[in-house]
């Protein structure tokens, strides 16, 4: 069976949530006996990390292929996903797999060919605040109304999310969790020359940044309290630079707050590693895959409440009102103060995520989908 992935920037990578998802996903499929093609945008390069990986246009067994395309915010994305559209729907492939939202509004070119196509939604994009509510949001909105009736199979990662396509437009889904590996712990080298991080010495969050991931909120709330904790911000723009730099003004009267930028390899590694608390302030959510990461390195998570987490890190991680500033400030403080508490708390939380989360059973159920 051909498959070809639609809708990522570029694999492998963990510049982003999809594309971490189809850079451990897609080998896995290829293991299986599939035949996997990813269409990487031509306006996107591989980061550092993953140089050297690929030899003659594939990445462990994963064939790379380039959607054509413009560097131009806002564009880059969507002219990406219907010149790869186009490029698959010629190609001889038995299921062609859109990812997010609106790159599935160049679902209907493939269908027009008869191709079998899959849809996963790995959030409901529309709402993120960097889309704004113009063209952007609206290009989003309708990219999810084609799938919703065009697509073979809609795969979502949530109960709450297979509930609104089902109330929204009585569209049946399939409900596919992310996975998470085992991770390798590494002491602290690469941060302490770089940042000066020692274990323990540092809170930290993961993520991109954007107004729906909340680090606005986390700003706020640690510069409430008191704490020798510094605060590692690990993440980079997302098109959101207005955003990102806001971020930085709120910070900007606070030495012990450290922005790294966007970081992958040995040195995510040993941010996870060694932190003694991460937070994820989230007001949106598809499936965070830096809450499995956080809990698969036997750390404290803090997490706004909204169903996506709640419904994944069950009574494993401690919980504020979403949004809530001060709520966040006292969890914050507490677990800062709390050493016992919070050494008492990461006992078990690997393993719980672990065994619940697998990328195998992921890609069992990714490929009993497509035999459908």
């Amino acid at each position: 069976m051909k498959v070809a992935m639609i809708g990522h920037k570029v694999v492998p990578s963990r510049r982003g949530g999809i594309e971490n998802v189809l850079t451990t996903l897609c080998p896995i499929l290829v293991e299986m006996g599939l035949d996997v093609t990813c269409y990487n945008r031509s306006s996107d390069k591989i980061e550092n990390e993953y140089v050297g990986t690929v030899s003659d246009h594939k990445y462990q067994g994963v064939r790379i292929k380039t959607a054509w395309t413009l560097d131009l915010r806002g564009v880059a994305a969507m002219m990406a996903s219907f010149t790869a559209a186009i490029a698959a729907s010629f190609g001889r492939y038995d299921v062609i797999h859109f990812h997010a939202e609106g790159p599935c509004a160049a679902l209907w070119i493939p269908k027009l060919f008869g191709k079998k196509c899959v849809a996963t939604v790995h959030g409901l994009d529309w709402q993120r605040e960097k889309w704004g509510k113009g063209f952007a949001s609206k290009y989003i909105k309708f990219g999810e109304k084609v799938l919703a009736k065009y697509a073979d199979e809609v795969i979502v990662l949530s109960q709450s999310a297979y509930d609104y396509f089902k109330e929204t437009y009585n569209r049946e889904t399939t409900i596919i969790h992310n996975g998470i590996s085992r991770p390798q712990k590494k002491d602290a080298e690469l941060i302490t020359k770089a940042y000066g991080l020692k274990k323990d010495e540092y809170i930290s969050v993961v993520s991109r940044l954007t107004a729906e991931k909340g680090i606005h909120y986390l700003i706020d709330a640690y510069n409430k309290i008191t704490t020798d904790k510094k605060l590692v911000i690990a993440g980079d723009t997302s098109d959101t630079d207005d955003y990102v730099r806001m971020l930085k003004e709120k910070a900007a009267g606070n030495p012990n707050i450290i922005f790294t930028g966007f970081v992958s390899g040995d040195l995510l590694n040993e941010i996870y590693s060694n932190s003694y608390l991460n937070v994820l302030p989230s007001d949106l959510e598809g499936m965070s895959l830096s809450l499995l990461e956080s809990l698969a390195y036997q750390n404290v998570l803090l997490c706004s409440d909204i169903p996506e987490n709640t419904s994944v890190a069950e009574d494993k991680a401690v919980y504020f009102r979403k949004s809530d500033v001060e709520d966040l400030a006292d969890k914050l403080k507490a677990l800062c103060d709390n050493k016992e508490l919070v050494e008492k708390l990461r006992v078990g939380v690997d393993e719980f995520i672990l065994n619940k989360y697998s990328w195998q059973d992921v890609a069992k159920s990714t490929y009993a989908l497509y035999q459908k």
